[in-house]
């Protein structure tokens, strides 16, 4: 008979600061469940601050973490990346809990299971930027996947329901993808950690490349899903339109965010060793998400189309850093999403504060129902016009300081036809850009038009608009220490 000794683990070697940000938020979902069971007529407004504050809470404890940045068996890899990037998840989540308290009633937003599941997503999204093993990183994008599936269908509306199902059976084709890459890279190597993963395939020089590129490929596909590239883009514009435009908004940034930095951490293994194959790979699809999507936005008459297209482009670009994988384009992809984080919110939460049932028009957000805004509500149509300028990549508003510097480190990698197709891109967006500009400012209003603009605002979502406005105003003061913060983050973790 075998004895096996009992094993015994040592609290402070589990280094158990490195998972307190994410159970802060699951925390908070918990208590946000607990709450509601003990008294089910308590107001919204209580479930937001709540999570407004776990939020906050989850924010200050990743800001003081120090330590080792490796945690719980070396599953966890907290380094200045996952910092980072937890960073933008977490405020940017917090920018969006406020759009919930709308003047206008919506199904979703009476129950507390609506806040508690955002929690769970972000501390999902937590948990997949935080770690360099394929099997935390999966159970994270679940987690993530499936709080937001349920989220986007409690909107209670046909097309919400449909954009739910199809965001489900797109995540579950990507969740297939990813376990089919992890298989082949966990049978090539013998590990799913990213970094034993790179140095066994680099040290092997890269043996049974067919079978790796086959793994690669599933990978990408996986990547390609979440972040909404080409041509894995196609049900995202309905999804964007099904959900309400504040969530369209979120998962325009924080989900693509997480998905930046697993691509990031894994697309890194082959681009430092110059795998030219997965640079083709990479630079093809880099390229049509740029230009695909910014074509057919100029086709579309609904703005949130519209910015569901866009925000498909602006992946595209973000994308590009990691194709050109120096510490310059790793700066700029951060710089970039952060600008874009800013410019979209505002964006899609005008769009949220004019939503109104009114079916005069082919749909919530189109153009004609904008058009002479300039006259009826001034306030709407220069907010909407700074953030569709900004996002055009007119100076001096945030983006264009995020693609310059985007279109610099290209430049500076030797990348100059990537940078050229990039300033091409730019410039056929202007152009979409401008459309509902032109609407709001030079077309008279549509006689009969009694639409009710800003039938959504309260104080609380004005103020996240101010914020946004301000920063997008300002962003020229702000790039240096940005870039400053980001680059210190990113050079303690290697990149």
């Amino acid at each position: 008979m075998i004895n096996i000794p009992p094993v015994s683990i040592e609290f402070a070697s589990l280094n158990f600061g490195t998972i307190v940000p994410m159970l802060v938020a699951i925390v908070g979902a918990l208590v946000i469940l607990i709450i509601d069971l003990v008294n089910r007529n308590l107001d919204k407004s209580l479930y937001i601050m709540l999570t407004v504050l776990f939020l906050i809470v989850d924010f200050g404890v990743l800001i003081g973490f120090s330590g080792n940045v490796r945690g719980f068996f070396d599953l966890m890899l907290v380094d200045g990346i996952s910092i980072l990037s937890q960073g933008v998840i977490v405020i940017a989540s917090l920018l969006f809990i406020f759009t919930a308290m709308g003047k206008l009633r919506f199904q979703e937003y009476r129950y507390p299971e609506y806040f508690a599941l955002y929690l769970f997503m972000i501390a999902g999204f937590q948990f997949m930027v935080s770690s360099d093993s394929l099997i935390l990183i999966f159970v994270g994008l679940e987690t993530a996947s499936m709080s937001l599936y349920t989220i986007i269908a409690m909107h209670n509306r046909k097309n919400a329901l449909e954009a739910a199902i199809k965001y489900f059976t797109m995540g579950a084709l990507a969740t297939a993808f990813f376990a089919f890459g992890s298989m082949i890279f966990y049978a090539l190597t013998g590990t799913v950690e990213l970094g034993l993963m790179s140095q066994i395939l680099v040290e092997s020089n890269f043996d049974n490349y067919p079978v790796m590129l086959i793994g690669v490929i599933f990978m990408l596909g996986a990547l390609a899903f979440k972040i909404s590239l080409v041509p894995f883009h196609v049900w995202v514009p309905d999804v964007y339109e099904g959900a309400t435009a504040a969530l369209a908004g979120f998962m325009s940034i924080v989900p693509k965010m997480a998905g930046f930095v697993v691509a990031l951490r894994f697309f890194e293994i082959f681009i430092a060793s110059g795998d030219s194959f997965v640079e083709i790979i990479l630079y093809v699809i880099v390229v049509l998400s740029m230009t695909i999507p910014n074509i057919i936005a100029l086709l579309q008459n609904d703005i949130n189309r519209m910015l569901a297209y866009s925000s498909i482009s602006n992946a595209g670009f973000a994308m590009a850093a990691i194709l050109i994988g120096t510490t310059q384009a790793t700066n700029a992809l951060f710089l970039y999403w952060i600008m874009f984080l800013v410019t979209n919110l505002g964006g899609f939460t005008m769009l949220w504060l004019n939503r109104s049932k009114d079916y005069k028009f082919s749909s919530d957000h189109a153009l004609e129902k904008y058009s002479g805004l300039i006259k009826s509500s001034p306030f709407t149509a220069t907010m909407m016009g700074l953030f569709l300028l900004s996002l055009a990549g007119i100076p001096p508003f945030a983006l264009f300081w995020g693609k310059m510097y985007l279109i610099g480190a290209s430049v500076n990698a030797g990348y100059m036809l990537l940078a050229l197709i990039m300033v091409i891109n730019s410039a056929i967006a202007g152009y979409y850009y401008l459309k509902p500009i032109v609407y709001m400012f030079l077309k008279d209003p549509i006689e009969g038009n009694e639409v009710k603009y800003m039938a959504n605002a309260t104080t609380s979502i004005k103020t996240v608009i101010g914020f946004c406005a301000i920063i997008t105003i300002l962003s020229i003061f702000m790039v240096d220490p940005l870039l400053e913060i980001i680059s210190y983050y990113v050079q303690t973790s290697g990149y």
